[in-house]
């Protein structure tokens, strides 16, 4: 039995057949005269899912367990990155949580953070598939005039349920993590190196951080700092016009959504406004381009969305290096924006030598990292951690397929 599923831009169906012989597939009417002249001018794309009604069923059954918040979901995420990662999980000794002393934690050191149950769960390991980081969310510390420690992060739930910018006291977040969050966090410190602190104009990034708090956080260029190149980015089975076809069905579903996801992003690097979806694909083809290359078009960090500037988790602590002087001569040729967190805590910012990491860290694990984890039963894995100067147009064409991962020099 096969799948097949076609698609416009402007919609999504799909159907199946059981016998090899000529089929016909109808279309009872038109979405209006702009589908009409695009299928009559450019035809509708075809998708054969390889695997079948039954084998599609059962990658769908392996997808559906990444977001439940049970001891199920937990399992299926981890075994999802052995799987299509190669990630490895192993346990630490117990206690999993570390008697953090504040007095060492300074302005600038980054927290890396994975979830792998619940909601965030199920979507930080799609992120991490598809980006190759072994983290999938971030958080940075910041000193104030007065010595408190504080936490500035994108992607906090407010009362009203909004994910959005916020500085938080270190204690309130601390406890949050330990005691609210039940996507099992595991969370490691990464403290930056002497001379890179020395460097930290912690007075800008302080200025940069309110400036941008209670601001949504960056949903409009989530997708784009993992999509940089036509072909090279996708794993399989995905691919840009299976992303185009994903994005047709979830803007008919959820415009509201959509528009806060991909459809403002897609304009910016048209040079429109206000093109939905569909408006958008046509005009690509139109210009004689693709949907491919219109994805991987850089997105740049002065862009202007209807909300604001907007930054993922990452993105706001990296812009809060560049205000705060890290890429120096650098800042203007490199768009943080573009950054994934596996490319953040590759940036060779942080400490080198053990010597001088808190005297806590990793206080009862064997195993000693170049880090310090605070938090989590597994032991986390930072591939390529703090190797990699900066350079001009950083990670604006590299590719990111499984298992390996690899990336040519300064792409």
């Amino acid at each position: 039995m096969d799948l097949y599923v076609f698609a416009t831009p402007y919609r999504v169906t799909w159907t199946w057949y059981f016998i090899s012989r000529a089929h016909t597939v109808d279309f009872p009417e038109w979405d209006g005269l702009a589908e009409y002249e695009y299928v009559k001018n450019k035809g509708v794309s075809i998708f054969l899912m390889h695997a079948g009604m039954l084998g599609t069923l059962q990658a769908l059954w392996d997808v559906f367990p990444l977001f439940t918040n049970t001891g199920w979901g937990e399992s299926s995420n981890l075994a999802f990155l052995e799987k299509h990662m190669g990630a490895e999980f192993e346990a630490r000794p117990e206690p999993w949580v570390t008697n953090v002393t504040t007095d060492q934690i300074q302005s600038g050191d980054l927290l890396a953070i994975s979830k792998i149950r619940g909601r965030w769960g199920g979507f930080e390991t799609l992120e991490k598939w598809v980006s190759g980081a072994y983290a999938g969310h971030s958080a940075v510390c910041l000193r104030d005039s007065e010595g408190k420690l504080w936490v500035g992060e994108s992607g906090n739930e407010n009362e009203k349920g909004e994910d959005v910018i916020a500085i938080l006291p270190w204690e309130e977040w601390w406890e949050f993590e330990l005691t609210k969050d039940d996507s099992n966090p595991q969370i490691a410190l990464l403290p930056l190196h002497p001379d890179v602190r020395a460097k930290f104009n912690v007075t800008a990034a302080w200025e940069y951080a309110r400036s941008m708090e209670g601001k949504p956080y960056g949903y409009h260029n989530l997708i784009f700092s993992w999509i940089d190149t036509v072909s090279e980015n996708y794993p399989p089975p995905l691919d840009s016009h299976l992303v185009a076809s994903f994005m047709t069905v979830w803007s008919k579903m959820q415009p509201d959504y959509a528009a806060n996801m991909w459809n403002e992003a897609l304009n910016k690097r048209l040079g429109t406004k206000g093109l939905d979806l569909s408006d958008v694909l046509v005009e690509v083809e139109k210009r004689g381009s693709s949907f491919d290359k219109l994805l991987a078009i850089p997105e740049q960090d002065d862009w202007i969305y209807s909300d604001g500037k907007s930054t993922s988790c990452i993105a706001f602590i990296l812009e809060m290096y560049k205000e705060g002087g890290l890429f120096g001569s650098l800042a203007d040729s490199v768009q943080v924006t573009e950054f994934t967190i596996k490319d953040a805590y590759m940036l060779n910012f942080f400490e080198t030598n053990a010597t001088r990491l808190p005297k806590w860290c990793n206080d009862n694990d064997s195993v000693k990292l170049p880090y310090c984890q605070i938090l989590g039963k597994y032991r986390m894995q930072l591939p390529g951690y703090n190797t990699m100067e900066p350079y001009t147009h950083m990670n604006e064409q590299c590719p990111s397929l499984p298992p390996k991962y690899n990336r040519p020099d300064n792409c």
